[in-house]
């Protein structure tokens, strides 16, 4: 049973159809009540307007995308600079220029709908395109080895004394080790959702030693109402977080390329990159209008799907029906709420590292020819840049890591495309675009 690829547009029975999307609601879950918890506000809201912003996006993708869209990590910095002062005073500032941001992506959805989609084989050739999605995984790879208990925190105050916990090592290990082998040992369904009953196994370990905090779990509401926040507008703070735009969009761009590789469509054409950004954008607007965060397309659940290879969109939205649903009790909030990091931390490493696979696989199914000068160049540039730790700063906002690593390969890819179009380079024409998929 499902021992095949399941199409973007394929129905699945409702039993085995609930679990898979349960897998990518746990897959995700961790991730996006982290960003509401940072910031202090209601992980009840944030869960429901993800959902409702999920089934928005796939509905203006006119159900031709799979992509869960979860809390932006990329908005921490900024956001926590304006809410430094009085974070429950200051969030509704901080709502203001979510919904800005929100109408920066429908405006370059606007662009790219009358500029088209040609430009994406220039800037993207395979050569980049395969390293950024190489550097997406291997960027968030340290994240999860340090939920595993491998890494100390990156707070050098919390990192002082700090020492590998046997437990925390246990119990992410085992819970790695039953998703792994269960991925190869597996057979059927349960195949299907190994990662789900990797995830089941360490939650029920950890809770064997001691390590879930059954109080919040006992203490939470059976229903509840997420808690509605109103937007201000104040100059300073939309100056402040608005700049991140840029680097969520640039990241939205990158994860849908990724996952245009993983289902095989050109997913950029159609149903279209720019309906792919206003479902983001419109998503990101309806949130800052009731207190939520701003909204991106979750890379971990674009592990879950190149995994388990079911790439329905139904599944997804079963998995936003689901986070909607959870939003109004509290106590199913907290069970998922409080699954333990090194659970997490187990299950992303392979997750993330998925990512960083399918980059490669990049590379072998586009054939990129590495005696090229230029392609080794932008592939080498990109890994560095993005892996290197390289920051640049412009007031408030970073630029490192994937969207640093994504303008680099960019620049170079046109500077190169600029020196054949001149006559002055002595390479061979362009590789062929990442968008044509190399049959298995």
């Amino acid at each position: 049973m499902l021992q095949r690829e399941i199409q973007v547009d394929e129905k699945l029975p409702f039993g085995p159809g609930f679990l898979l999307s349960l897998q990518h609601l746990f897959a995700m879950f961790g991730s996006t009540v982290l960003v509401p918890n940072i910031f202090g506000v209601d992980p009840g809201m944030i869960l429901l307007m993800n959902g409702i912003g999920t089934l928005l996006y796939i509905l203006l993708c006119k159900g031709k995308i799979p992509a869960y869209l979860g809390s932006s990590f990329a908005f921490l910095a900024p956001v926590s600079l304006v809410l430094q002062d009085n974070p429950g005073a200051n969030y509704g500032k901080a709502l203001g220029a979510f919904i800005i941001t929100g109408v920066i992506f429908c405006f370059v959805a606007l662009i790219v709908k009358f500029a088209g989609t040609r430009w994406i084989d220039i800037v993207f050739p395979p050569a980049v395109m395969g390293a950024i999605i190489a550097t997406i995984g291997l960027e968030l790879v340290p994240v999860a080895a340090r939920m595993s208990g491998f890494l100390p925190p990156v707070d050098p105050k919390e990192a002082a004394g700090w020492s590998m916990d046997p437990t925390i090592i246990t119990i992410s290990m085992v819970t790695l080790g039953v998703t792994v082998f269960g991925s190869v040992l597996f057979r059927g369904f349960p195949k299907i959702i190994h990662i789900l009953i990797g995830i089941v196994t360490g939650y029920a370990l950890s809770f064997a030693m001691g390590i879930v905090d059954t109080e919040k779990i006992s203490g939470a509401s059976f229903l509840s109402a997420p808690l509605v926040s109103t937007p201000e507008w104040d100059l300073a703070a939309i100056f402040t977080i608005i700049p991140v735009a840029i680097v969520v969009i640039v990241e939205h761009i990158g994860h849908l390329l990724v996952t245009s590789n993983i289902v095989g469509k050109d997913l950029s054409k159609d149903p279209g990159l720019h309906r792919s950004l206003l479902g983001n954008g419109i998503s990101t607007i309806l949130s800052g209008f009731v207190g939520s965060t701003p909204n991106t397309t979750y890379g971990e659940n674009i592990g879950v799907m190149a995994l388990t290879k079911v790439y329905s969109v139904r599944v997804i939205a079963g998995a936003a029906v689901i986070a909607i649903l959870l939003s109004f009790s509290g106590t199913f909030s907290a069970v998922i709420a409080n699954i333990p990091q090194p659970v997490m931390g187990g299950v992303s490493m392979l997750l993330f590292g998925v990512i960083a696979a399918s980059g490669l696989r990049i590379f072998v199914e586009q054939k990129v020819d590495f005696s090229k000068a230029s392609n080794m160049i932008l592939a080498t540039l990109v890994l560095v840049v993005g892996i290197s730790g390289i920051t640049l700063k412009f007031g408030n906002v970073e630029l490192k890591g994937m969207a640093l690593a994504t303008i680099v390969g960019v620049l170079l890819a046109i500077l190169f495309k600029l020196f054949d179009i001149l006559g002055i380079s002595n390479e061979k024409p362009e590789d062929q675009p990442i968008t044509e998929k190399t049959p298995d």
